[in-house]
């Protein structure tokens, strides 16, 4: 569902989202104290864990909120957009929210960070960047941005679903931090590649900005329908990638040739990660807490603007090089995690599965994986 226009989101969810904050939050200590009653027979008490977590969520969303109100009383309004100070300061809060979450997410979930820097590298490359991530696994874009803000000191543009524009702490902060916030459907006349193509060509100093090709988190059930989808289109190159490349979703292109047709010299960074990125549903989150035996590892290597092609249609081949090779170094690690895919298949839903109901090829589901963000490959 589409987030109401700003004036309501502004004047109506923000004003009253600390009380209803605290009121739920509230509400989660009480289950977290529930549960903490079971941590003598049950050591892994999924529901405190939780619970906290959320309540945890639900200070730093509000605090964000009420930081980002501050900011806009000190800051003369003319100002705001181009102050390097009022970038810097919402770049801070983000960074602080983040943090928070990470380092509250490795006591109560398990949640460990593994990084894999390229061989004599000791962070990005100066100027701004275009940076590209595999989408996958609950919680990954929220990591990715927060270590591109601690460890790399980059000030994220996201490209992302307006969805997240409900959350009113979020809403206020990435908005003033010129992230892009795309339809799930395209309204008409909405030219989004063009949307994407201008918030390229705003970047400039340490900016970073990050797009998820794929435009969706993966899972069993996307993977299948987007191959069957190309399918249809007799897309037939496009299919045989994606079922060469069964852990990642087919690149969506339109989104990424329009950034790199507005700005050529920009570098580009692609990003790729798992360990997480089986746990599809809430129920498989749920029996893998915590999550010791399963960090989240995350590696990154770099194009040089000037080896990435110019043609548009060497452009999309040279996309579709970089998401095999996440493919292949995902199966590396998978080869290497005492996790058998066995089991994973076994914990997944029937529904994933091609042909089963509201599954892959289901017409009633099918509308529901058309992402505008990046257009069909093709």
């Amino acid at each position: 569902m589409r987030p109401p226009p700003v004036p309501v989101r502004r004047a109506v969810l923000g004003p009253i989202w600390p009380a209803a904050a605290a009121a739920l939050a509230a509400l989660l200590l009480v289950v977290a104290a529930l549960s903490a009653l079971a941590w003598p027979v049950a050591r892994r008490v999924q529901a405190m864990r939780l619970a906290l977590l959320a309540t945890v969520y639900l200070f730093v969303d509000v605090s964000l909120l009420a930081a980002c109100t501050a900011l806009w009383l000190r800051h003369p309004v003319a100002a705001r957009r181009e102050d390097e100070r009022w970038q810097a300061a919402h770049a801070s809060l983000l960074r602080w929210g983040l943090g928070v979450l990470r380092s509250t997410a490795a006591p109560l979930l398990g949640f460990r960070l593994r990084l894999e820097e390229p061989p004599g590298v000791a962070g990005l490359s100066d100027g701004p960047l275009l940076i590209l991530a595999r989408h996958a696994g609950p919680g990954d874009s929220f990591t990715l941005v927060e270590l591109l803000l601690s460890r790399y000191q980059r000030r994220p543009r996201i490209v992302l679903k307006e969805t997240l524009q409900w959350d009113p702490g979020l809403d206020v902060v990435l908005n003033r931090l010129s992230a892009c916030f795309l339809p799930t459907r395209s309204a008409a006349g909405e030219d989004l590649p063009e949307r994407l193509a201008g918030l390229a060509r705003s970047l400039r100093g340490s900016d970073a900005m990050l797009i998820f090709p794929e435009g969706r988190n993966w899972t069993p059930r996307r993977y299948h329908r987007a191959i069957a989808r190309l399918r249809r289109r007799t897309l037939r190159q496009a299919a045989a990638d994606a079922v060469d490349n069964p852990n990642v979703l087919p690149p969506r292109p339109a989104g990424v040739l329009a950034c790199l047709t507005a700005r050529p010299d920009l570098d580009v960074v692609i990003i790729a990660h798992t360990g997480l990125d089986d746990l599809v549903t809430p129920a498989l989150v749920w029996h893998a807490l915590p999550l010791r035996d399963r960090p989240m590892t995350v590696r990154w290597w770099h194009e040089a603007a000037q080896t990435v092609p110019a043609d548009p249609a060497e452009q999309y081949q040279w996309l579709r090089v970089q998401w095999a090779i996440v493919d292949s170094w995902i199966d590396a690690r998978k080869a290497q995690s005492d996790l058998p895919a066995e089991a994973v298949r076994a914990a997944t839903p029937a529904s994933d599965s091609p042909g089963a109901p509201g599954g892959p090829g289901s017409p009633d589901q099918e509308g529901q994986d058309v992402d505008p963000l990046l257009g069909a490959p093709g």
